[in-house]
């Protein structure tokens, strides 16, 4: 058995070249917000992240979201959610019973309230340090706590890591989301704390999910540090390279596999 995997987008932000790789130039880019349709042999329609949702466009509205659309302009439209691009792909939103939660920015969970029968499946250590804050507080760690379902912890599956073994090195732990050998979750926090990619064993190879521990496929591959402008809104600045250095390590040491990062277009996508 094996899963298919289906990049999309749901919306995109502005944000500076320079500050996004350093070296770059000085200016605007759009960055997608992407999100992965993951059809699995069993359970159905599978989601890693959402994207941006509607959700985020009313937060950021009102205080303290103006902050975040200020720092990071969203660019979305009426037919951009993740919701409404599964409906066009023939998938309602009931069917979609599981979402994979790489990290809790609001990039990555606009969408979530529109998958009231989902579970979501992700690293307690990414809700932890965040379920408490509110306002400015949270906004500061991209965070917008609104995004989240009202019974968001009451539906949440935590991730179980266990030892990884040589086979994932450098990665010491892994979470076999569903049992199956079919979507393995790794930790990558730094960017946001418990931060999760996913190996996805598709059909044609292996397929590494990545979230934000590169914002682009290059940089994934070879080391393109940030801005130090940008590590300045990390979780863990420190832990935030460890990771990214671990990614690079792994996709060295298979360099068949495909990768796919949340703000680039991901390699192999036509």
């Amino acid at each position: 058995m094996t899963v298919r995997v289906v990049p999309l987008r749901a919306g995109s932000c502005l944000n500076l070249a320079a500050i996004t790789e350093r070296g770059a130039p000085w200016r605007v880019q759009a960055y997608p917000a992407g999100f992965t349709l993951i059809l699995h042999p069993t359970r159905g329609p599978v989601l890693f992240d959402t994207g941006y949702g509607a959700d985020v466009v009313t937060a950021m509205r009102r205080w303290p979201g103006l902050i975040y659309g200020l720092i990071t302009p969203v660019q979305f439209g009426p037919h951009d959610s993740a919701r409404e691009q599964l409906r066009v792909l023939g998938f309602p939103p009931e069917e979609v019973r599981h979402v994979i939660v790489s990290h809790l920015h609001a990039d990555h969970v606009g969408g979530l309230r529109d998958f009231p029968h989902a579970t979501f499946h992700l690293d307690r250590r990414a809700w932890e340090p965040l379920r408490a804050l509110r306002g400015v507080r949270a906004v500061r760690r991209a965070f917008m706590p609104e995004l989240l379902p009202d019974d968001f912890e009451d539906r949440c599956a935590w991730l179980d890591f266990t030892e990884a073994g040589d086979a994932l090195h450098p990665f010491a732990e892994v979470a076999d989301v569903f049992g199956d050998g079919l979507l393995r979750a790794v930790p990558l926090p730094g960017h946001a704390p418990g931060m999760v990619g996913l190996l996805a064993q598709e059909g044609a190879g292996l397929t590494v999910l990545a979230a934000d521990a590169a914002w682009s496929v290059r940089a994934g591959r070879e080391e393109r540090p940030v801005h130090p402008l940008a590590r300045v809104a990390f979780h863990d600045p420190a832990l935030e390279a460890t990771s990214g250095a671990a990614l690079r390590a792994f996709l060295h040491a298979n360099p068949a596999a495909r990768l796919h990062v949340s703000h680039d277009a991901p390699e192999g996508w036509t």
